[in-house]
């Protein structure tokens, strides 16, 4: 797994601008080396900032996007259009206004869905066309996904991976069914570490003070078990980005002048 980087912005709204400069710039060029790109996106208030932001950018129309493949990392157990669902905001900030291949766009299935209200289940289908969708080349039950974002909550949880819960000690499954969440909905669907892992680049997203500690702590050195966001990690880059409000707590030695 690669050393995470850091690269610090003045303010959240920077912070979303840049991140989709620098997203766009990874899609189209993984779809001129391959053909297709692919990436995972998350919610909660920085993933959706950057999603608008990518709306908003007039390099958006570089990307082929009816050659990307969206997958998403977690999601709420609700019933679909709910919204809190990811894929509901997702939808409303970016994807509605830009012309996707609906075949590429993955959501995780919804609580009133074929599975009911069997989030393992639900979970355990999205293993399915995860495995159905990696390749030869992959070399495991995941596709290679060019970028992975994930949010940092203030408690360190990335994706629905909450501190010593049971999804953060998974080894083998690829995606899990989360039970008693400590913030509301209680039920979730998650990929897990091994998953994230299997990305090329992994992103974390944080801003404003309340995260402050989170990233201390996940770039001190922390365990992933006690602080998943520190088991986040790419194949061949870990990127955190963050405000300056997110990176108060940090030494200041662990990101060069430049980034600010």
């Amino acid at each position: 797994m690669s050393a995470p980087q850091v690269v610090v912005h003045r303010d959240k709204e920077l912070m979303a601008k840049a991140a989709a400069a620098r997203l766009i710039t990874k899609i189209v060029d993984a779809q001129t080396a391959r053909g297709c790109a692919s990436v995972v996106l998350t919610g909660g208030r920085n993933g959706n900032g950057l999603l608008a932001a990518l709306a908003e950018a007039p390099a958006r129309d570089a990307v082929d996007w009816s050659r990307l493949d969206l997958w998403w990392g977690d999601e709420r157990f609700v019933p679909d259009g709910d919204p809190e669902r990811n894929h509901t905001q997702a939808r409303e900030v970016l994807l509605d206004s830009v012309p996707l291949n609906p075949a590429r766009v993955h959501p995780m299935p919804p609580a009133d869905g074929p599975y009911g209200n069997d989030a393992d289940a639900a979970a355990e289908a999205y293993a399915s066309e995860l495995a159905a969708a990696a390749g030869p080349e992959d070399h495991g039950p995941v596709p290679s996904f060019d970028v992975l974002l994930l949010g940092v909550g203030p408690d360190t949880h990335v994706a629905s991976l909450f501190p010593e819960l049971p999804a953060v000690y998974e080894k083998e499954r690829t995606v899990v069914g989360v039970h008693g969440a400590p913030k509301p909905p209680p039920t979730r669907i998650s990929l897990t570490l091994p998953a994230i892992r299997a990305a090329r680049e992994v992103w974390l997203l944080a801003a404003g003070e309340d995260k402050a500690n989170a990233a201390a702590i996940a770039l001190s050195g922390a365990g992933e078990v006690q602080a998943p966001a520190a088991g986040a990690r790419g194949r061949s880059r870990t990127l955190w980005l963050l405000d300056e409000a997110a990176a108060s707590q940090l030494p200041r030695g662990l990101y060069p002048p430049a980034s600010a």
